[in-house]
């Protein structure tokens, strides 16, 4: 109970900071899954095997957008629950959530076996690339349930409070991943193979970790057996709140897959392993200011949850300040050095090269603003605004950046796609401070019982 009472008394820049420093540790390392696979592949296997694996990417955010419908729609009503004081509440939700986990699990492992070369080939994988992609996802296939039960309920325990298990849990999880992949790709001699079944091992670990917790004294919400079952009631509420990071990342499963089409006809197979170094490095910055919301997420449904306006506002503003001071610091240093972040993913091929440090410096001009576009767009799914939450966060990907990967290209080439994206960025940050204004004033009507209604 303690844990609850914080949520809702404890001064909100301490505890911002608290729940902060886990859940960042937590995400940098579950950024190394891919970052670190596509070093030791890069440095160890090549540049056409990088461009083959960068290939997997759009089906890896399939696979990670489920686990995001359930985790992030569960987790937001285990909190606003724990707000209400409804224990009984938040019990019945996670164990919807985890039913919901399993059959989710089984349906994707079946559906991605029965299409993943069409599919493959939907999103870029050329002659030259398509074994090096196909290797690798005949393996991780059998860990999806791995990916989906950990990282959902690893999202669980983080909006219950235990901040500190979730970066625990992260960090076994990817510890064992950086530990492998050498072994594998190097010592074995496994190629992208090696890299693939490093990955699917440090998922199992992640499920045994989350699942021993939900059973264990720690956990404030606890998984029983009678619970593990669909409630009708329940699901709806967990789909339309985890609707919004679902949606925003199966739109960009497709946007990869398209900018993969057109980076093959713009700038050939490099390119596409260019692409993939970008995603890197700009994954490790957006992984920070995806703390930041992590960090505030319990807080601020708690607190939606208790109808108390100013906690909800103080941290809504302390998000914004410090996802704007993370993206600036960002921008500076990877202007400044692009170079050197290219090299730890190939220093062999002089093309990739200039492709990739070209790229990266245009992709990022806009990033001063975007830590105010990521949460504020987040914050709307942390007090279950599904709809506007869902809009905000496909605007960028979708109305956005989709119809510029059309035009741009036709004129600027390849320059065209890298450009696409700070334009597509800055359109977003407008809309979505739109929105913003309307729930900041929405806010002082909270204590109204009808201001907290959909």
């Amino acid at each position: 109970m303690d844990k609850i009472r914080e949520l809702g008394e404890a001064k909100i820049g301490p505890l911002m900071l608290k729940f902060f420093i886990p859940a960042f540790i937590g995400v940098f390392v579950n950024a190394l899954y891919n970052i670190v696979d596509r070093i030791f592949i890069g440095q160890g296997v090549g540049a056409e095997a990088l461009s083959g694996i960068s290939v997997i990417f759009p089906i890896m955010l399939i696979m990670m957008a489920f686990g995001m419908l359930i985790g992030v729609g569960t987790g937001v009503f285990v909190s606003i629950n724990l707000g209400k004081k409804d224990m009984k509440g938040a019990e019945r939700t996670l164990g919807t959530g985890f039913a919901l986990m399993i059959l989710v699990s089984i349906i994707i492992t079946i559906v991605i076996f029965l299409v993943k070369e069409p599919v493959l080939r939907s999103f870029g994988a050329t002659d030259e690339t398509l074994q090096y992609a196909n290797d690798y996802l005949d393996i991780i296939i059998g860990g999806v349930i791995f990916m989906v039960v950990g990282f959902s309920l690893n999202n669980v325990i983080r909006s219950e409070g235990n901040a500190k298990v979730a970066m625990y849990s992260m960090i076994i999880s990817a510890g064992t991943n950086l530990i492998l992949d050498p072994i594998f790709i190097f010592w074995l001699d496994m190629g992208v193979k090696g890299a693939a079944y490093a990955t699917i091992i440090s998922m199992f670990v992640l499920m045994v970790w989350v699942l021993l917790h939900f059973r264990s004294k720690r956990a404030v919400v606890h998984l029983y057996r009678k619970n593990i079952k669909i409630d009708w009631g329940i699901l709806k509420q967990i789909l339309a709140i985890g609707m919004a990071p679902f949606t925003m990342q199966i739109a960009n499963s497709f946007v990869q897959g398209l900018l993969n089409k057109k980076l093959i006809i713009f700038g050939g197979d490099l390119a596409v392993g260019a692409m993939g170094i970008i995603n890197s490095v700009a994954t490790m910055v957006i992984m920070a200011i995806v703390a930041i919301n992590m960090a505030s997420q319990p807080i601020i449904g708690f607190n939606f949850g208790a109808k108390d306006s100013k906690r909800v506002k103080e941290a809504l503003k302390i998000s914004l300040i410090a996802a704007t001071v993370i993206a600036v610091i960002a921008f500076t240093f990877i202007e400044a050095i692009p170079g050197v972040l290219v090299t730890l993913f190939n220093s062999d091929s002089q093309e990739l090269y200039n492709l990739s440090v070209n790229g990266l410096r245009i992709v990022v001009i806009a990033w001063p603003i975007i830590g105010f576009q990521v949460v504020a767009s987040h914050f709307f799914q942390a007090i279950g605004r599904a709809k506007i939450a869902a809009f905000t966060t496909l605007f960028r990907q979708v109305i956005g950046l989709i119809p510029l990967l059309f035009i741009l290209p036709e004129f600027l080439g390849l320059n065209g796609i890298w450009i696409a994206y700070p334009i597509a960025d800055s359109a977003s940050a407008f809309v979505v401070s739109f929105f913003l204004i309307k729930e900041w004033r929405r806010l002082d009507g909270l204590n109204k019982p009808e201001a907290i209604k959909n």
